[in-house]
């Protein structure tokens, strides 16, 4: 399968990154290790995960998903093929947002250990913690790099001022750059990337993985009505769509999806596989029907006519 280049690194990702928030959440190792073992056989290579997941589910602490990732690896003797993504920055028992040198040190080696790796391929600031310089947790990771525990670097949710801080930061001392941005965007979360930090990423060269890639599950054509919204734990986070613009967006994806034959997913993912701003969307999975979205979508061959029909219906 054609990888993808992320910015300036020598990184090549999967088309689709598969997103291991849900190991550990609502799959249980057995289930994530079918996934895992699914999406490598159809050729797919990056895995994102990150320290905090899955904190906020009732008796985990975080890190479930790097440590089923690290298992699965571990088992099945795959670490060479595999790029791993994880971030550090969240709270996963600190007291909240620490990007300090201290933490970033302590938390990549616990997520090494997690993760049964020696050496994380991306590694990504979380979120952005406004307390800590610049120049501070971009020295933390220039240590990492030097130890050589981390390949590369990364940072997801920071806002322009901060993106382009920490750029300027590395021209100016030597320290590593942000070769990889993490935004949140889909067919209908466009305007926060688009307006903001995507020109940024452009200009520099900057590598896009976007997260949320399917609305947490509306742009699959799972939730329709408020009624549908108890479906899964994530239902609560999609009421959001549930209006005209939601439903004009569904109403061109079961279209196109239908004159393909393929699903809802696959067309939204491929969508944004053909966006010159991203680079590779991460999609998760709970069951093995949804991986094969990630292959239709890969397959997938819009025309510039139905590529027009989603800009404008979530426009």
């Amino acid at each position: 399968m054609e990888k993808r280049k992320l910015g300036n690194t020598t990184v090549d990702v999967s088309p689709i990154v598969l997103g291991g928030n849900v190991f550990g959440w609502t799959i249980d190792e057995e289930q994530s290790f079918k996934i895992l073992d699914d999406f490598v056989e159809r050729g797919f290579v990056t895995i994102d995960t990150a320290d905090v997941y899955s904190r906020w589910a009732p008796g985990n602490n975080g890190g479930e998903s790097e440590v089923i990732i690290g298992k699965w690896m571990r088992s099945r003797g795959h670490r060479s093929q595999i790029n791993i993504v994880t971030k550090v920055g969240m709270d996963v028992g600190q007291g909240g947002i620490d990007l300090s040198e201290k933490h970033i040190l302590d938390a990549c080696d616990n997520s090494l250990r997690r993760l049964q790796i020696d050496t994380i391929d991306i590694y990504l600031t979380h979120k952005d913690d406004d307390r800590t310089p610049v120049e501070e947790t971009l020295g933390a990771y220039q240590k990492l790099i030097e130890a050589g525990k981390v390949r590369f670097i990364g940072a997801s949710n920071l806002s322009p001022e901060r993106l382009q801080a920490s750029l300027d930061a590395s021209r100016k001392h030597g320290l590593p750059r942000y070769d990889v941005f993490q935004p949140e965007y889909n067919l209908y979360d466009r305007e926060g990337f688009e307006t903001t930090t995507a020109s940024i990423c452009r200009d520099n060269n900057i590598g896009v993985i976007t997260y949320y890639a399917l609305a947490s599950g509306f742009l699959s054509g799972k939730y329709r009505s408020s009624d549908d919204l108890g479906q899964s734990v994530r239902g609560k986070g999609v009421e959001k769509y549930l209006n005209d613009r939601g439903s004009r967006i569904l109403k061109v994806l079961d279209e196109i999806s239908s004159a393909h034959n393929v699903s809802l997913s696959a067309v939204a993912l491929s969508w944004q596989l053909n966006s010159p701003l991203v680079t590779a969307p991460i999609a998760s999975a709970t069951k093995l029907t949804h991986l094969e979205a990630f292959t239709q979508a890969v397959e997938l061959k819009l025309s510039q006519d139905e590529l027009n029909r989603l800009e404008d219906a979530s426009k």
